[in-house]
């Protein structure tokens, strides 16, 4: 007994009441009837001889004293029930209708045998469930029939679910303990019992079959089907036919199954108990032996087992006894081969496992031995030619004449010598029995020890399960040895079992907070201490089996003397060898035969011997010594000190002294194992068996009543009904009654108090229920009550209701009478008004006429009168609003001074006196009033006068009068205003001082003090505002006279900027005629010079060239290795990296035979190499000429790619890590033997051109984005297209793309158009000029071939002259160019301005045009840098001035350009300046208005003066700082954009410094040779990306592995997809199969590295989802395919491959699709699959429609506090809708999204249908209304979507089906026909499993009854429907990716900067 067991647990075994009934509990724990209760037609439960308990009802009152009840049986028959006068017990009630059938039986009300008998017996033949939950007990009931329950699907729908979500199943008891396990990292088991033929061994299978599945293996050694094979092999050795079953276990057995930490089966390990030997050698009719005996038999004619020698299983006497040796429905040669297939799956060999069937073989053929009895009884003998004898002898390899002699004797052995004594006939049988049962039960444990060997791992076990599959409790007709040690064992498992519900409950109550009452339940103790306590029966038994002479009735006369007293055994009347013991479930008698015998278990330990030295090496290690001394492989789990020891008891010698018996190695087994389950978390399933006969879905009550008894269900009960029983969360009660809640309850939002509160109303007695800390506590009967008034009240409202409606029929027909009535009344009454109304229209008439006339006279006086009471009102009124005026005001002062004087008494009488005052004051104003009216009127005289006297002038001085009053009018109220405004302040000021002596001197001085303070605090805080607002002022004005300061200095910068550009102007002629004069001069020796070095630098290229060579070579051969090596590997080898200092080349060759050198460079390996070198590729400042640009640190790396084809015109690109910076047109010539020459002339017209283009392709920010299907002119992004290859030409102009911003940059598409335009023009020009210069060129050749040859200064003459005309003719057109592009930059920019209303912080167009011509500039000052550097192929030529003075007449132009542009700018911001301070102005204003704002507020109280002024001061101050802080930050923003132009202008001095420089040194030395520059002819955009092929993994980086959807969110969708297409694209058009072979497997390898990294990111994965379908849809529509090429356009067809077929890679692509789709079905349902449940089913979406009924111990999950947690159908939506806009934003192919949210709405159809098949809680018909809404919902959602094609709504169907079946009317055969008709999609099983699980929720509601089922089955029985109950929620449709080609071009593919893509070549 557990220590929280109470005292009174022990008090001993309740009697059992009648008929089998519970006794009556204090508590009503049996709920009979009481007084109260027992009123006419009460239904009642009574005892039956038949049925055990039978339903009747009361047919009248039952009052006190009544002997009988009269009651009503179901045949409406009366029947007397009589009433025992001492007890006065009456009969159970019973449960209402609505209660009966629940999943779990702590449910039910009333708590009683009979209420338990009836659910199980409702559940288990009218819906087909034999599951059902008893408290913590799974009670599982028989079927005798297979059921559809089990598969996988099934197992799957459990996996994860809380126990009490579902239906009860073995596999929610299996989910329980494998997720207690996990969470609570404690041992669990699971503990089935039952009695023979209740099921026990499948429900033990199931629960390992469910762990196998859901626990998986964590390697590849599949333990979980070793685990699952242990079981054939075990059922065939193990399991035997018996009388009550066909696979009866005749062993106990315990397995462990053992989990890692992450909780995956590692391995098993098996414990067996009490091997019922006996059954070897002995059966009983109808039953047979084990099975493996049979199956050998069934398998004999195999040519394997023809040594056994076996023949029929009737032939043998070990395997006939029992008759019939077959089993119906069962083939033993198919089990044997499953047998066998288990051996090897668990690693038995082949050898071992014929070595096992000769042992059993051996048995059956020791069986068939025939003895013969001698003359003498004492003797006989075995005949030496018996041919089963051999047989046994050669199986075992073991000698037949000993084993012949010591089958018929013995020997014993004494003191002193040893004798052998022969035996009778009866003692040799039993002899060879008991070897036979040796042998066979020493291979049974070898058997077991080997499975565990193949279940046991090396792995540590964190924790395991144990599954228990024991016998139950027996009792037969003779009960012997082996029943008694099973009752004992189940006696055992009893007290656990009462032990630890006892302490569930307790914590139950404890956890609740509620009171903990002692509840008495049965202790079984002492009958266990009648066994096993010393001296026990037991013990008795070990001491009589060492007594010599000991005999069974020797042994039951102890037991007699010893426990005659105990109350727990007894002696039978009749007998004398035989005992009872009374078990927990029933008295058991026992029959001591052969007691001694079996528990000795003596086999002689010569025939021992003889197999000890087998010659088979199994038989003798079966029998070894040594075997016992082994220990067996243990385990242990975590948290647990209990060692699990070998499951087979430990055999040891067979010297009898030494031997422990059976009694004991069983009470020793069973000991380890009650610890082992006390360590670990029970779970308990018992095991019903409905009736005898084995009949499937068959219920015999007094059967299931016998067993229930016995396994302890009812004990459950009694213990649950002692307590309370129902228990109800808080939020499911308020849910199920709240009808029963009056309206002003609800007001309250608190459920707790709510429901507090009406059981206090509705349940009188406190004690029959308990407030818990989240649930309510009932005693039984009390939910039954609630039932009651529930139903009541919705009777009441159903009444109410029809009341109503019949009343509105009655209203309905009244009023078609009463409209009848009125039509008829109506044309009545309208006939005698028409008469009436002519009567009325004829005096009408005459009456108008006297009106008319009447009016007219009447209005003709009133004009009169009227008039002239106009003139008087006029007069009257104005003196009247003047003395109204005056009084109003005097009003308003004395309401004020009245205010003052109620409010305060002590100022009574000053006010009085004032009051006084201001009468004398009124009066002396009056008589001033009236002198100065007197005066007027006399004015007003003289007035009339001079009006009389001077007619003519009166009209002028009306007018100066007029004006003179009007000003005098506005005068005097201004000055009113003032002076009131000034006395009411002193009068005010006056008054406060007055009070504040006055408080001062009453004892409420203080208050006034506090006050005052108050005043003076107010006065200081707006004295600091006042200063904070002067000191920001003060910061504004310094600001402004800072900015101020800052634009004269630039000014002044400017001027001096000017002076110098003087100063160098006049230094350029002045040196430019100096040189002239020196040049011819020195130009002999700087040709000598130019040789000298040309020599120098041909050396050394040839040096570096050779050592080049030799590296490439090695790197060559290298490459052959290792191809080599890769045997045909198709991916290219990777790129080396480049390292500093390291130099590499790779040669390639592309269609022309080109070579093409690739060399990386470093800095610190450029810093090495001196000008001689590099030929003019390198300068001694480290820049490379043509670039102006300098490496910006140490660690810029350059890469130069020369292409050398000879006297072609090439390209040199310099890149650095930036992307590509400059490009330069390269002439390669040959120069004397092997001598090469490198000009390097950039081509800055075309590249500065494209700089100012995209300096001018900003757009305004509020410009939209345009379509993504326009050309890349018209580019679909938000980000101007500007490229790094494109701005890269000078440093400056990199700086300034990095100042500007390429995401603040926006798109003007006007002169985005314009500058578009003006592009082609220049590329026009630029080509004609190329043409000219090259027909000068052919006109010059021609002339040097004809001419005679000139000297040497004639021909410098005559290309001086060429070239100057080119270079003027160049000049002279880019400057009008220039000047054009000018104008209309400034109108753009004006436009631009205007647009933008100058805002300060929005982009204008000068720095636009300052980046363009900046650039113009750089180009213009590097063209001496790049001729003085440059070696020309003519010899040396001189300036010409003209050129000079052209290229100083641009550069004045520019600086006058650049002068203008500062000025306007200077302009703007002074107007700025001016605009700041009108603002100032302005806010100065708006101040003073707040001023006098303020002082009019001191009109008020002095309270609402000071709070109103501080708060107006306050938000004042706010609104200033606020302005002022966005002031400062707008100048902070232009001042920054001045010290930005301030740089360019200290840059452009720079460079002007710096080409001075150089020009001068250029010039000194004569280094003046000059040659064409060969234009390339610029290329339209084909579609085509190149990269280097060391780029590659940089490219896969940048784009696939590295990048962010949300990075091109706005661009193009599917944007990688193009661009990959186009760098194919380019590789097969240089016909580079490697190149396309390489990006396309590092792509898909990319892709696939990106989504194994982002597995649960439905983003990521849709977005390569579409970029991999648009990557496919590429490479068909370029294919060339003509069935791809339809849709094509013909700019389209252009863009198509030419040298590939990439046929293959499209399969690769689409496998890959279909990858990425099923990953994103994956996630997409790992998202929603946790909310379907809930948001489907359980979720109130039309409320107050559903409810909630009792359900018991087992709560449902998601009944938290008020649901909070709980998911909704909008939250499904929701995330379906999210799903929907990411697929759609990243431009996922609407075919395939289609087709994911028809796998969705499939997926959520399946989870919602299985989980209503599985739940009978949520099949009814309120859940079918809930569902047909959701199912609405869903289906405009998908309309609203436009994805009703999609095919969602019929994978919907079924789930439609369902949840119109829950609504259907189901009681006639019309409604069944109408359910078949309807119930298309849904299977036979379906319909009939729905049927089964319907419940009502109401009493008015229906059941199914089982007759309409069965209809239902006849007219679907001819369907063909698969037998699978559930849908597969993971079956996955076949996805289809249509071609869908796309209407873009890939010219018109831009690629944004932020993809870091500058390596790409736009080609």
């Amino acid at each position: 007994m557990d220590e929280e067991a109470p005292p009174s647990a022990a008090a001993g075994r309740d009697e059992v009441g009648p008929c089998g009934s519970l006794p009556m509990d204090p508590r009503g724990s049996r709920s009979p009837v009481s007084h109260c209760n027992a009123r006419q037609s009460t239904r009642v439960w009574i005892p039956d001889p038949e049925d055990v308990w039978r339903p009747a009802e009361l047919t009248r009152d039952y009052k006190e004293g009544d002997r009988s009840l009269q009651l009503r049986l179901e045949d409406d028959t009366i029947q007397e029930y009589p009433i025992d006068a001492q007890s006065k017990q009456l009969p159970f009630l019973r449960n209402p209708d609505i209660l009966v059938g629940e999943n779990d039986l702590t449910a039910l009300s009333y708590l009683h045998e009979p209420a338990v008998l009836h659910n199980l017996k409702v559940r288990f033949l009218e819906s087909n469930h034999i599951y059902t939950y008893c408290g913590i007990v799974l009670v599982a009931i028989n079927p005798y029939e297979q059921l559809p329950i089990y598969g996988q699907d099934v197992i799957y729908a459990y996996s994860g679910q809380n126990m009490g979500d579902m239906d009860p199943h073995i596999f929610a008891v299996a989910e329980e303990a494998y997720k207690q396990m996990a969470r609570d990292e404690k041992n669990q088991s699971i503990i089935v019992s039952g009695e023979s033929g209740a099921g026990k061994t499948v429900s033990a299978k199931y629960a390992m079959r469910y762990f196998a599945t859901v626990g998986g293996s964590a390697s590849d050694t599949n333990i979980e089907e070793k685990v699952l094979a242990s079981s054939p092999i075990m059922e065939a050795i193990g399991n035997a036919k018996t009388t009550r079953n066909d696979n009866s276990s005749r062993f106990g057995k315990y397995i462990q199954i053992g989990f890692d930490k992450r909780y995956h089966i590692i391995g098993a390990n098996m414990r067996t108990y009490l091997l019922e030997k006996s059954r070897v050698v002995f059966q009983a009719d109808d039953e047979r032996n084990y099975h493996i005996f049979y199956q050998l038999c069934a398998a004999a004619s195999l040519p394997e087992l023809k040594e056994l020698a076996l023949t029929c299983a009737e032939d043998f006497f070990y395997t006939s006894q029992g008759g019939d040796t077959s089993i119906e429905g069962v083939d033993d040669a198919e089990d044997f081969e499953k047998t066998r297939q288990a051996f090897t799956l668990l690693g038995v060999r082949e050898s071992h496992q014929i070595s096992i069937f000769k042992i059993i073989a051996s048995i059956l053929h020791l069986g068939n031995v025939e003895i013969q009895a001698e003359r003498q009884d004492d003797s006989c003998s075995v005949s030496p030619q018996d041919e089963h004898l051999s047989a046994f002898c050669r199986l075992l390899g073991v000698e037949h004449s000993q084993m012949e002699h010591w089958l018929c004797h013995r020997k014993l052995v004494t003191t002193a010598e040893t004798y052998v004594k022969t035996m009778s006939l009866q003692q040799v049988v039993n002899a060879r029995n008991a070897l036979a049962k040796h042998i066979y039960a020493q291979l049974f444990g070898w058997i077991v020890e080997q499975v565990n060997k193949a279940l046991h791992t090396a792995l540590k076990q964190h924790s395991f399960i144990g599954v228990l599959d024991i016998y139950g409790f027996e009792t037969f007709e003779v009960n012997s040895f082996e029943q008694f040690c099973i009752n004992y064992a189940n006696e055992k498992l009893q007290q656990q079992f009462n032990s630890h519900v006892f302490k569930l409950e307790q914590e139950e109550y404890m956890k609740e907070q509620i009171p903990w009452t002692l509840i008495d339940f049965y202790d079984n103790q002492p009958c266990i201490d009648l066994i096993e306590a010393k001296l026990g029966i037991l013990d008795l038994l070990d001491e009589e089996c060492k007594v010599p002479k000991g005999t069974d009735q020797n042994w039951a006369q102890k037991l007699y003397d010893r426990h005659g007293g105990c109350q727990h055994f007894q002696k039978p009347r009749m007998s004398n060898t035989a005992f009872i013991v009374a078990h927990f479930a029933d008295k058991v008698e026992y029959l001591s035969d052969g007691f001694l015998e079996k528990n000795r278990d003596t086999v002689y330990e010569e025939q021992i011997n003889i197999l000890k030295a087998s010659k088979c090496p199994l038989v003798a290690d079966l029998f070894h010594d040594d075997k016992d001394s082994v220990p067996a492989p243990s385990t242990s789990a975590k948290g647990s000190k209990i060692n699990v020891r070998s499951s087979r008891p430990p055999l040891k010698a067979s010297n009898k002294e030494h031997k422990k018996t059976v009694g004991h190695q069983f009470r020793t087994s069973l000991q380890l194992l009650m610890e082992t389950l006390n360590a670990t978390t029970p779970h308990y399933v018992r095991c019903v068996k409905p009736n005898d006969e084995k009949l499937p879905f068959h219920f015999d009550p007094k059967r299931a009543v016998q067993q229930l008894r016995a396994c302890g269900v009812l004990e459950t009960i009694r213990i649950s009904a002692a307590g309370y029983p129902s228990r109800w969360t808080y939020h499911d009660f308020f849910n199920r009654y709240r009808m029963l809640i009056k309206k002003r309850e609800l007001a309250s939002g608190d459920k707790k108090a709510i429901c507090r509160s009406v059981l206090e109303s509705l349940i009188k007695d406190p004690d029959k229920f308990q407030f818990g800390r989240t649930k309510i506590f009932f005693r039984a009967g009390q939910v039954a009550y609630l039932e009651k008034l529930r139903a009541d009240k919705f009777r009441a409202a159903t009444i109410t209701i029809q009341k109503t409606v019949r009343g509105w029929l009655q209203r309905v027909k009244y009023r078609r009478l009463k409209g009848a009535t009125l039509t008829l009344q109506r044309y009545c009454r309208g006939h005698l008004a028409r008469r009436l109304a002519e009567h009325l229209r004829r005096t009408r008439a005459a009456v108008v006429f006297q009106k008319q006339y009447r009016m007219r006279r009447a209005r003709l006086a009133y004009r009169k009168v009227r008039r002239a009471a106009i003139v008087i009102q006029a007069c009257t009124r104005g003196m009247f609003v003047r003395r109204i005026y005056r009084q109003v005001l005097q009003e308003h002062k004395a309401t004020v001074i009245q205010k003052h004087v109620r409010g305060w008494a002590a100022r009574r009488h000053f006010l009085r006196l004032r009051g006084a005052a201001i009468v004398i004051q009124c009066a002396f104003r009056r008589l001033k009033a009236k002198q100065e009216l007197k005066a007027l009127k006399i004015e007003a005289r003289s007035a009339e006068h001079l009006k009389r006297l001077n007619v003519g002038m009166e009209n002028k001085v009306v007018q100066l009068q007029r004006k003179i009053d009007d000003q005098n009018k506005e005068f005097k109220t201004l000055s009113e205003q003032l002076s009131a405004a000034a006395s009411a302040h002193a009068m005010e000021v006056t008054k406060l001082r007055k009070e504040l002596a006055h408080y001062q001197q009453s004892p409420g001085g203080d208050v006034g003090l506090r006050l005052q303070e108050e005043v003076e605090s107010l006065r200081t805080e707006l004295q600091r505002a006042h200063s904070e607002r002067k000191i920001l002022e003060d910061a504004h004005s310094r600001e402004n006279d800072e900015l101020r300061k800052r634009v004269a200095d630039l000014e002044q910068e400017n001027a001096l900027l000017k002076d110098e550009k003087e100063k160098l102007n006049h230094q350029i002629l002045s040196q430019s005629k100096d040189d002239l004069a020196r040049g011819s001069a020195q130009e002999n020796l700087l040709m000598k010079r130019e040789l000298e070095e040309e020599r120098s630098r041909y050396q050394n290229l040839v040096k570096e060239y050779s050592r080049l060579e030799q590296r490439y070579d090695n790197l060559r051969d290298e490459m052959t290795i290792i191809k080599a090596r890769r045997a045909g590997s198709p991916a290219a080898p990777p790129a080396s990296p480049h390292g500093l200092g390291q130099l590499q080349l790779q040669a390639a060759s592309d269609t022309r035979g080109s070579g093409i050198c690739v060399v990386p460079v470093t800095r610190p390996f450029l810093g090495g190499i001196t000008e001689e070198n590099w030929a003019g590729c390198h300068a001694p400042d480290g820049a490379f000429p043509g670039s102006g640009i300098s490496p910006r640190s140490q660690e810029c790396q350059w890469m130069c790619s020369l292409s050398f084809p000879v006297g072609e015109a090439s390209r040199v690109a310099l890149v650095t890590e930036r992307g590509v910076l400059t490009t330069t047109a390269v002439e390669c010539t040959l120069r004397g033997p092997g001598v090469w020459s490198f000009p390097l002339i950039v081509d800055e017209m075309l590249s500065t051109w494209k700089c100012h283009i995209s300096r001018l392709v900003m757009q305004t920010p509020g410009h939209k984005r345009n379509p993504s299907n326009q050309s890349s002119l018209e580019s679909d992004s938000n980000y101007p297209s500007i490229s790094t290859s494109e701005v890269g030409d000078t440093e400056d102009a990199l700086q300034q793309v990095e100042e500007t911003g390429l995401e603040k940059a926006a798109l003007d598409m006007t002169v985005f158009l314009k500058l578009q335009k003006r592009v082609r023009e220049l590329e026009q020009e630029r080509r004609k000029l190329q043409a000219q210069l090259e027909r000068r060129e052919q006109q010059d050749s021609r002339k040097v071939q004809v001419e005679p040859p000139k000297n040497d200064i004639d021909l410098d003459q005559d290309t001086d002259l060429a070239y100057n005309t080119l270079k003027r003719q160049e000049l002279e057109s880019e400057n009008k160019k220039l000047k054009n592009d000018l104008n209309e930059l400034r109108k753009a920019v004006a436009d631009q301005a205007t647009q933008n209303n100058a805002a300060p912080g929005s982009p204008d167009g000068y720095g636009l045009i300052v980046s363009a011509d900046q650039r113009r500039l750089a180009g213009k000052s590097a063209e001496p840098n790049i001729n003085a550097r440059t070696s020309w192929p003519n010899s040396e030529k001189h300036v010409d001035q003209e050129d000079a003075i052209e290229a100083y007449h641009g550069v004045c132009q520019t600086n006058r350009l650049l002068e203008a542009q500062l000025q306007a700018q200077s302009r703007a911001h002074e107007e700025e300046v001016e605009c700041l301070k009108a603002q100032v102005e302005a806010l100065k204003e708006e101040m003073d208005r707040q001023q006098q704002t303020f002082s009019q507020t001191l009109l008020l109280s002095p309270e609402a003066q000071v709070e109103f002024g501080v708060q107006q001061e306050m938000s004042r101050l706010t609104n200033e700082n606020l302005d002022l802080k966005e002031l400062v930050e707008k100048l902070e923003k232009n001042e920054k954009k001045l010290k930005k132009q301030l740089k360019i202008h200290m840059k452009r001095v720079q460079d002007l410094e710096a080409a001075q420089t150089l020009a001068q040194n250029g010039k000194r030395h004569q280094e003046l040779s000059r040659q064409v520059a060969v234009q390339r002819k610029e290329k339209d955009f084909q579609g085509m990306l190149e990269y280097h092929r060391e780029d590659e993994a940089l490219l896969i980086r940048n784009l696939v592995t590295e990048l962010k959807p949300q990075a091109l969110a706005g661009t193009v969708p599917c944007l990688p997809a193009y661009i990959l297409y186009m760098c194919i694209r380019h590789a097969d058009y240089v016909n580079d199969d490697l190149k396309v072979h390489s990006l396309l497997t590092s792509t898909i390898n990319g892709i696939k590295k990106v989504l194994k990294k982002h597995s649960d990111d439905f983003e990521m994965t849709s977005f390569w989802l579409s970029n991999t379908c648009r990557l496919l849809h590429c490479l068909k529509q370029y294919s060339g395919d003509e069935g791809f090429m339809t849709q094509n356009t013909a700019k389209q067809n252009e863009h198509c491959l030419k040298n590939f077929d990439l046929t293959e890679y499209r399969q690769v692509l689409s496998d890959l699709s279909i990858q990425i789709y099923q990953q994103l079905i994956k996630i997409a349902e790992g998202v929603l699959q946790p909310m379907i449940v809930s948001a489907m089913l359980e979720n109130e979406s039309i409320q107050g429609l559903s409810g909630v009924k009792p359900t018991g111990y087992r709560k449902r999950s998601s009944s938290m506090a008020d649901g909070d947690h709980a998911y909704c159908l909008e939250a499904v939506i929701r995330q379906m809708s999210a799903f929907h806009t990411v697929m759609c934003d990243q431009g996922l192919d609407p075919e395939i999204i289609l087709q994911v949210f028809k796998q969705l709405f499939y997926m959520i159809t399946a989870v919602t249908l299985n989980n209503l098949l599985l739940r009978k809680d949520v099949c009814s018909w309120s859940t079918g209304m809930q569902l047909r809404y959701n199912i609405s919902q869903l289906e405009e959602w998908l309309r609203g979507r436009n994805l009703h094609q999609s095919g969602a709504v019929q994978t919907m169907e079924p789930l439609i089906q369902a949840a119109q079946l829950l609504q259907l009317k189901k009681k006639t055969p019309e409604d069944a026909e109408a359910i078949c008709s309807l119930s298309t999609s849904l299977s036979t099983q379906q319909i009939v499993k729905i049927l089964n699980l319907y419940t009502p929720l109401n009493e008015f509601e229906e059941r199914v009854t089982v007759g309409f089922i069965r209809t239902i089955q006849a007219q679907l029985q001819d369907r063909n429907d698969p037998q699978q109950l559930l849908l597969d929620y993971k079956h996955m449709f076949p996805v289809l990716f249509p071609f869908n080609p796309s209407a873009l071009t890939m010219d018109s593919i831009h690629i944004p900067a932020c993809l870091n893509l500058e390596f790409l070549t736009e080609v």
